[in-house]
């Protein structure tokens, strides 16, 4: 709930302790998320009385919430693909835009599941992906 702008105290706080001057009104986490600021940096400016291992903390989750938010995306795609499962009578051949070489390895292996066909040794995110839009498409139709 604090800001800072280029004009205000917290704002000239910020220009005197970190030598950068804002251009904008930013918010304290706002100004955290900046590769060069530290929490106690931040703690200084807003008279903040958190220790500095829960700063540490802070810190790290603001820093990297967009890689963690990425992860946990991908976390919930792999346990979508492991949930998503593939016929065993799929037609693998009939999938155009897989290589000849995929292919074969998806007969051989007959994977369960998209998970499972994904850790196959050669076969790539986009052959999956191709795959996950075909048993749509096949489970679409048998809905319909």
């Amino acid at each position: 709930d604090l800001w800072a702008t280029p004009h205000n105290e917290l704002g000239q706080r910020f220009a005197a302790l970190t030598g950068e001057t804002l251009t904008k009104e930013s918010t304290a986490l706002d100004l955290l998320k900046r590769p060069q600021v530290t929490f106690d940096q931040v703690a200084q400016l807003t008279d903040s009385s958190a220790s500095s291992a829960v700063g540490e903390q802070i810190e790290i989750t603001v820093k990297y919430a967009g890689y963690i938010a990425r992860q946990q995306e991908e976390i919930a795609q792999l346990q979508r693909h492991e949930q998503t499962v593939i016929p065993d009578h799929f037609d693998y051949s009939q999938l155009s835009g897989l290589s000849k070489e995929i292919t074969l390895k998806l007969e051989q292996v007959r994977p369960a599941t998209l998970g499972q066909a994904s850790r196959i040794p050669g076969v790539t995110p986009a052959a999956v992906q191709l795959l996950m839009v075909m048993l749509k498409k096949q489970s679409l139709q048998r809905a319909s």
